[in-house]
């Protein structure tokens, strides 16, 4: 009897493990999406659009860019916390956004967000186009990151340089250039089907900045060196192919099929075997559309030199699920791919971003992948992402969501200058370069603007977290790391819809300290509340699923404070638990809990949700003690 027992509990771990592939999450994915969305909204520059602005905070910024150089450089994107338009990150993120509007378009529309999301492509491609006045020109930034990083202040109150940098034939870079075309022909293929004219601008532009870029070859932070202390560049190479994978796509024109093949190994496409993806570094993602044109049957005469390709997406793709015979990236304790000490979620998003698209490829050629561990399906690479992603939404040690304004517990003191000095709506006068530092940079105070879906820097190599203005490295959110985040979050949703998950179809309003998180959707949750106690349980099983003969269900409790006062120190007693408890921190009393250290208080009609696995009936909850 004790054999099975141990069997039984074993394949339970094994379920538990893998529970991502088989059972619905309890996260709101479109939510997720949306607020992703909302933070390019909240990161325009230039002109805001009356009715497509829902960031109301924002005000208009940034309307003379350009015009010392006597070019109009009105518009695009600030890059993060700061003011400055780095061209390089900027063309990356609209590249990114454009390949899963592209690949996830079906995914995207059923979650009527396809307006949004080339809405926010054509912000920045906009832009782009104005940024390239001349085919040998490109404007690569805006502002300057020293005198900016001197200041804070609102992007609407800038006192700081807005000076205008380019490269030209004597001042080339080839990254920069290459990559701004990337972005251009894949946004070209993401309006194909809607805006046919825009289309095809943008494919002019794209092959001019190719031609530019191949021609005259250089690293752009030789030529804008005010760039090299934020954004330098290791190369580009990786660029020159990436812009030519992206150019074949749009075009169809072998031209720029051959152009890989003949450069794949001096440029270092079959050569460089990598365990990141960003804005610095393209091969793992060039690698993998490559695979794609394999895996289709488009290869021709190609195929042997883009077997080559693969060979090294799969090395990416094994690394990041620890099946490549120890050469893997490494993990955090909680479980978090771990790239980089600073900002490491950026590397996280865009590797969840192409494990999901690998996996579509592999999947539509009826594949797998071969890893030195061995064989891998294409549903696992979507599993390990959807880890990653639950990491990020609040499956974490620290029981808090990386993306800003999402679930119940998320950072309040985000590195971002408008969103921690009043609107100007609110605060009308204006605030100078200093006076931001004495009177809302060093305040304890949570931000008064909730950055809606900025992804932050988050923890580090241990999984642990500060949440403080002054630690950009964990708290700073980035175009670069939020980009990859529209597609992951439109193909989870579309995989497991909104079973367990909540709904928020409003325009998100701005939270304070303790946020709540909205209406909870449940199917027939049973209300439990303590008699004199001014806490309410609502009980729910949001999944279920067969080990062998035994049965084991996901329950689900949300405490809500029912009364007028706020709650403190709540202490609660659960018996009758068997299985595996998330959310809520033991005590040293046996079967005694309390809330994480985070929530010490439970502020009126607020929530707090824990969860448990176990077979058999829901546990028993009490309360023994509060404030």
């Amino acid at each position: 009897m004790m054999k099975n027992v141990k069997i039984s509990l074993c394949m339970l771990l094994i379920a538990l493990v893998r529970l991502g592939a088989s059972v619905p999450p309890s996260f709101n994915y479109g939510d997720a999406l949306d607020k992703t969305l909302l933070f390019f909204e909240a990161q325009r520059s230039g002109k805001l659009p009356l009715q497509q602005q829902r960031v109301k905070w924002r005000g208009d910024s940034g309307l003379n860019d350009g015009f010392q150089q006597g070019v109009d450089l009105v518009g695009g994107y600030y890059d993060a916390g700061d003011h400055v338009k780095f061209g390089l990150p900027m063309a990356y993120s609209i590249t990114m956004l454009a390949w899963g509007a592209i690949q996830f378009r079906k995914e995207i529309s059923d979650l009527n967000q396809l307006g949004n999301t080339l809405s926010a492509i054509k912000w920045g491609t906009d832009y782009l186009i104005k940024a390239h006045p001349q085919p040998n020109v490109l404007y690569g930034q805006v502002g300057d990151g020293a005198s900016d990083h001197y200041c804070w202040e609102r992007a609407e109150d800038m006192s700081t340089s807005r000076t205008a940098y380019r490269i030209d034939e004597e001042h080339p870079g080839s990254d920069v250039a290459g990559e701004t075309a990337a972005a251009l022909a894949s946004a070209s293929i993401a309006f194909s089907p809607y805006n046919s004219s825009y289309s095809a601008l943008l494919l002019v532009h794209a092959k001019q900045l190719f031609t530019f870029a191949d021609r005259f070859r250089g690293i752009y932070d030789n030529s804008i060196y005010s760039a090299h202390q934020f954004y330098a560049s290791s190369g580009y190479s990786d660029e020159l192919l990436w812009a030519a994978v992206w150019l074949y796509e749009a075009t169809g024109d072998e031209y720029y099929l051959k152009y890989v093949v003949d450069n794949a190994v001096y440029l270092g496409g079959t050569g460089w075997a990598v365990k990141e993806f960003n804005w610095d570094n393209k091969y793992a993602g060039l690698q993998i559309l490559l695979s794609k044109v394999l895996l289709e049957g488009k290869a021709g005469s190609y195929a042997s030199t883009l077997k080559q390709y693969q060979a090294k997406a799969d090395y990416f793709a094994c690394a990041c699920l620890q099946k490549n015979d120890g050469y893997n990236v490494q993990k955090t304790p909680g479980g978090l791919l771990y790239v980089h000490d600073w900002n490491n979620l950026q590397y996280v998003s865009s590797a969840a971003f192409l494990l999901v698209v690998y996996s579509n490829y592999l999947s539509a050629a009826k594949t797998q992948l071969n890893c030195p561990e061995g064989q891998i399906q294409p549903q696992d690479l979507i599993s390990f992402s959807q880890s990653q992603v639950d990491y990020i939404l609040g499956e974490n040690p620290k029981y808090i969501s990386y993306l800003v304004g999402f679930g119940q517990n998320y950072p309040l003191h985000v590195h971002h200058r408008g969103a921690s000095i009043a609107s100007i709506f609110s605060l009308q006068s204006e605030v100078g370069c200093t006076q931001g530092f004495d009177a809302w940079y060093n305040s304890a105070e949570a931000n008064p603007n909730v950055i809606y879906g900025g992804l932050v820097g988050g923890p580090d190599g241990n999984d642990a977290f500060s949440d403080e203005r002054s630690n950009y490295e964990q708290t700073e959110p980035t175009l670069a790391g939020n980009a990859p985040l529209v597609a992951i979050f439109a193909k989870l949703q579309s995989l497991y819809g909104n079973i367990g998950s909540y709904h928020r179809n409003e325009v998100p309003v701005p939270q304070q300290k303790t946020p709540n998180t909205g209406t909870w959707k449940t199917q027939a949750p049973k209300t439990s509340e303590v008699a004199g106690v001014p806490v309410e349980f609502l009980h729910s099983i949001t999944t279920s699923w067969s080990v062998g003969d035994a049965t084991y269900y996901r329950h689900r409790v949300i405490i809500k404070n029912t009364s007028l006062k706020p709650i403190s120190n709540l202490n609660l007693v659960i018996e009758n638990l068997s299985g595996s408890l998330w959310g809520l921190s033991p005590t040293k009393e046996k079967n005694t809990y309390e809330l994480p250290q985070w929530l010490k208080v439970l502020n009126p009609a607020s929530e707090y949700m824990f969860v448990y696995v176990q077979g058999g009936d829901q546990a028993k909850i009490s309360i023994q003690s509060f404030h």
